[in-house]
Order: C-alpha cells, then structure tokens, then sequence
C-alpha cells in the first residue's frame, strides 16, 4: 500500500502542478469516456434522478446526468489540484460567509462547539480549507469515513489535512469531542450527513426526495449533550472552479429542540439546496438502497432471536 501511495501521490502532484485551465480542459476530455464508455455507476445515477424528479421527463432527466458527469469530472480534477494549489489561490476560490456570526456566538455565548451540517454538494474537499478563515484559537474539525483502500485514505488524509483541521474518524467522533470538552477548546465541527447509515446505525427516518430515507443522527445527538450550535452548510458553484459557502443557523439551544427535529431541518434544507441546481449533488452514491420495509423485517428478526 505504501508503494501505491507514492505512485499515485507522485502522479497526482504532477498533474495538480497544471493551472486549472488546463485541467478543466482535461475534465472536458475525461467526461466522454466515463459517461459513454466506462459508463460509471450510470444506473444507480439514473435510478437516483428518476425517483427524486417524478415530475420531469427523461429527456430532463438525461440532461441533468449528462451535467453531473460533467461536474462530476471537475470535482475529480479540483481535487487533485489541492495537492499543489496555493493558499491564496485557494482562498479566493473557495469563500465563506456566516463565519464572524459563528466567531462571535460561540465567545458571546460561552459555547465550546458548533456543529455544521454539510452534504455531498458542489467540491466538498475544498471546504476543509475552512481554517484559512477562521481565528487560529479556534479548532477546525470534520468527521469522515475511513476509505477501504488504505492508499487512497491516506492521500485524502493528507488533502484534508493540509489546511490545519483535524480529520476525526466516525468511530473517534464522541471520545474526541469529549476530549476537545474537557479542554476547553473552542471547535467547529463539519458532519457530512447525506450518506446511507449501516442497519444498525439507524435510528430514524425521514422523506427525503419522495421518499422515507434513513439518515444520520449522531450530528444532534451529541450536539445536545456538548450545548454545541448547530448550522448547516448553503453552498453554491459561483462559477467554473469558484463555490461560496453561507453558514446558516438552525439553532443556538440544541437541546430544546425535539428529537430528530434539527436532523429533519438539515435533510429539509439540502433538499431545498440541491432542487435548485441538482447536478452539484454526488447522484452516483447508492442513497437509498436501504428502505424501510427491510429495516422493519430486520427489526422484528432481531426480537424473535431475543
């Protein structure tokens, strides 16, 4: 895996040494291929689209795939450019808004946390630059997922963590965030929330494109025991390579929202975001091959063995 990692680190550097001019020309390029050829994940993309736009024809539907493809190879070629791109360059690129409203709560207020909801929208990867802008008191955090492929974790790793953040594994989530607690270390914390939980991770549902979808909960959760502010993450593609991100407030005072309810406001708001411009949304994720009717067969398996 070593070895892997550094062919792939060497080549990538490489080809992230390009101004993202050409690059952009190279994405044009690699869009043919992986749409008429490779065909990646074209089914479950148009599955996804059919069952979330009921309402649009297919000649609709199509257009909308054949932009997401597109999109889809910019994302590719932006996020090898992290590897070389600068801080400046980055900055001008990728905006934030809402972060002086976060700064000034969180001191006002006498919080340790605020949590942000953020989807699989627009370049994901760049908004962990999200430490350029805030104070440097200030911890940045995001939770991930751990990729199968160690290499490739690794190299997203060091993406990640290039910014000054602090990547924290979905399974280190709650020691770390007890840790920062017991510090007494100011911290926004990112939750990307949009992706399919495992069975024994869900706990609630909720209609998310017509349809009841299992979502995460652990962003609340543990967002009421820390007192954390909660917010979610608008972004917005400005232009080809540009994206902005407004940082909106759900709430100050977690824990006198009802459960599930602050979960159901972000599922509700990345809907909302998406409709609006649906190619920037990650199509080719299996979102909903989990449903609710084999969740319940599954429930009620578990209290027969009991």
């Amino acid at each position: 895996m070593k070895v892997v990692y550094y062919i792939v680190f060497f080549f990538w550097y490489l080809l992230s040494l390009l101004p993202l001019r050409f690059l952009y020309i190279f994405s044009d390029v690699l869009y043919y291929p992986l749409y008429y050829c490779i065909r990646y994940r074209r089914k479950v993309v148009r599955q996804n689209l059919t069952g979330s736009f009921p309402d649009k024809n297919e000649k609709e539907l199509i257009h909308i795939e054949k932009q997401y493809y597109h999109f889809f190879c910019d994302y590719m070629i932006e996020t090898i450019k992290l590897f070389s791109i600068s801080k400046k360059q980055l900055k001008r690129r990728m905006t934030f808004g809402g972060i002086d409203e976060i700064v000034k709560k969180l001191e006002e207020e006498n919080k340790n946390f605020c949590f942000i909801y953020l989807g699989h929208y627009c370049n994901w990867e760049w908004i962990a630059s999200l430490p350029y802008w805030v104070p440097e008191d200030i911890l940045c955090g995001q939770i991930y997922h751990p990729l199968y492929n160690k290499a490739f974790d690794r190299l997203f790793l060091r993406l990640r963590n290039q910014f000054g953040g602090e990547c924290i594994s979905m399974k280190e989530t709650l020691r770390r965030i007890i840790e920062l607690k017991r510090a007494k270390q100011k911290t926004i914390i990112g939750f990307i929330s949009d992706q399919a939980p495992k069975w024994n991770s869900i706990h609630h549902w909720t209609d998310f494109f017509h349809r009841e979808t299992p979502v995460f909960i652990g962003t609340e959760k543990i967002g009421k025991q820390v007192d954390a502010l909660i917010y979610y993450a608008d972004v917005k593609r400005i232009k080809r390579g540009y994206y902005h991100c407004e940082f909106k407030q759900l709430t100050d005072n977690a824990k006198a929202v009802p459960d599930f309810q602050l979960t159901d406001m972000y599922i509700h708001n990345l809907e909302r975001m998406i409709s609006a411009v649906p190619q920037y949304w990650l199509w080719s994720h299996k979102r909903w091959k989990r449903t609710k009717e084999e969740w319940i067969r599954r429930q009620q398996e578990e209290k027969e063995k009991k």
